[in-house]
């Protein structure tokens, strides 16, 4: 058993197997430790998140390390059964890589039971363990760009089904029609960790399968009563808004990761300037474009990467607003506000006195670009309706100020670093590598991530596959081609490349302003350890 770090307020513990991973997440959550806020269990890892106030990370793995993992979690009476239609693109390769006949994979593949380890990589999808070994194969060496949802696929020890149509590198053998994610479902996702999975050909039972069905979505056109009285407009959205707030936790169990405004600080700073409760949700704007009507009086702010301002009233004539200032009463009806780019930063943070009426998914109404979960992103023509109830709301707030300075194009970015939980996975030119030169910010990022670009790449000490685990926001993922990428609060919740480091917790924001072009230099802030149990010296009080 290891203890490794994997930021300032989560740890990787690194298991034997899944037997012992799966058995000490079951002991966790019978006997839970007091600050330990989630966890996400993987091949043969459990990644947890805590609170550094109620707990340190040396006194969770003492008391991890004491824990009696020879029991395996009890067992699930449920049984899930999936048609499949055998006609996978791989399954002739499959059927190569095993030795076997066509046939005989699929023979195999509908005569084992299996069960629900956990689940992560999207929402719903569901690794599955159990099957007969003779199928298990390799991931493909390229990942496919563009997987359908439905498909039913194998890679290593593992099957499972891709709720959702995404980029993928498991080898597919067929399809199904199940919706394995479904919002108007309680819980949403079809496969829940322990449930036993039993897949049945569609062919041997002389049915077609229907096209698979699109994962559900919240429209945001059903956010809320048709013509509200207070509202706006949406007259231009270049880039589609979204709406964020602090995020939605609570739903690893599921596959779902926490999402999330890219600059919380922005996010509070705008509310509390127009009076709101500090996490209510906020429309994040990427990169200025933004225009809207206003239907109604209203107090607005705008924070984050500062656009310039402008409102036109309805005689026409032109008011340049300021950035970090309340529009106290400033909107009548028929008011136009129009954002132009931003200098400096990427996301600007919209807050509406009362709060915007959107509907939470999930319990959050952060909108999960990766995951497809919350409401639709914003676009031209969309109504935005207000609250129009005056609880829970303060006086407007004169006196904010940006959290920190934002960066613009062609600006270095310092940002502090843990190294882990896999750095020992890499070379010491590697290591040097990714602290020693600068990282380009490339224009294929977006909210799940950052992708750098640099001169040289980092070098790992092999090429060994990694098991899926477990992965945090600000995590620096480095794929085979050894060019980084930073996750954002969109990211994966598993993955299989190996992390080098994560970005500390109080460069988080920061990292979400960094436009395209800039570039980022990784500093450490203390050499790569794994950590140790604590003694009961310093378990005292």
């Amino acid at each position: 058993m290891r203890f490794l770090p994997v930021n300032l307020t989560t740890l990787l513990v690194e298991l034997a197997g899944l037997d012992e991973t799966l058995a000490l997440f079951a002991s966790l959550t019978a006997s839970p430790l007091d600050g330990i806020e989630e966890m996400v269990p993987a091949a043969r890892t459990l990644m947890i998140r805590f609170q550094p106030d109620r707990i340190s990370a040396k006194a969770i793995a003492a008391e991890v390390a004491a824990r009696d993992l020879s029991a395996l979690p009890p067992s699930v009476e449920t049984i899930v059964e999936i048609p499949v239609d055998y006609h996978g693109e791989d399954l002739a390769e499959v059927a190569e890589l095993t030795g076997l006949s066509v046939a005989e994979v699929i023979r195999r593949h509908t005569e084992s039971e299996f069960t629900v380890a956990f689940c992560g990589f999207a929402p719903g999808f569901g690794y599955l363990v159990g099957g007969d070994p003779a199928l298990h194969v390799p991931r493909r060496k390229s990942p496919r760009t563009r997987i359908p949802a439905g498909a039913v696929a194998l890679a290593g020890a593992f099957s499972g089904v891709y709720p959702q149509e995404s980029p993928g590198g498991w080898q597919l053998i067929g399809v199904t029609p199940v919706k394995m994610w479904d919002l108007s479902r309680d819980p949403p996702a079809l496969f829940q960790p322990g449930y036993r999975v039993r897949f049945t050909d569609l062919a041997k039972d002389g049915k077609t399968a229907a096209a698979p069905p699109k994962t559900a979505r919240t429209d945001a056109s059903a956010q809320a009563p048709t013509g509200p009285s207070s509202a706006f407009h949406v007259l231009a959205s270049p880039i589609p808004a979204v709406f964020q707030d602090l995020g939605r936790f609570g739903q690893t169990g599921q596959g779902v990761s926490a999402s999330g405004a890219l600059d919380q600080a922005a996010l509070k700073t705008a509310n509390r300037i127009v009076g709101n409760p500090p996490g209510l949700p906020c429309l994040e704007i990427t990169l200025g474009g933004f225009s809207f009507e206003a239907t109604s009086r209203a107090v607005i702010a705008l924070t984050g990467a500062p656009c310039p301002i402008t409102v036109r009233d309805a005689s026409g004539r032109i008011l340049d607003m300021a950035s970090y200032r309340p529009l106290a009463l400033a909107l009548e009806p028929g008011d136009v506000v129009t954002l132009g780019n931003p200098a400096m930063g990427m996301r600007s943070y919209l807050a509406v006195r009362g709060g915007f009426d959107v509907k939470p998914v999930l319990g959050s109404a952060s909108t999960d670009m990766l995951a497809v979960v919350g409401p639709a992103p914003v676009t031209s023509g969309a109504t935005l309706a207000i609250h129009e109830s005056a609880t829970g709301l303060t006086s407007v707030s004169l006196t904010e100020s940006p959290a920190f300075d934002l960066p613009a194009a062609g600006d270095v970015v310092t940002l502090d670093v843990v190294l882990g939980p896999r750095a020992d996975w890499f070379t010491e030119t590697g290591l040097a590598t990714l602290t020693g030169q600068l990282w380009q910010v490339t224009p294929q990022s977006s909210r799940v991530g950052i992708r750098l670009a640099g001169d040289q790449p980092i070098e790992r000490i092999d090429s060994v596959e990694l098991p899926s685990e477990g992965t945090a926001t600000g995590a620096i993922q480095v794929p085979h081609s050894g060019q980084p990428v930073l996750f954002l609060a969109d990211h994966p919740l598993t993955g299989g490349y190996p992390v080098i480091g994560a970005v500390a917790e109080y460069h988080l924001d920061l990292a979400g302003q960094i436009p395209i072009g800039a570039k980022i230099r990784f500093r450490p802030i203390a050499p790569f350890a794994e950590i140790k149990p604590a003694t009961a010296e310093e378990k005292k009080p």
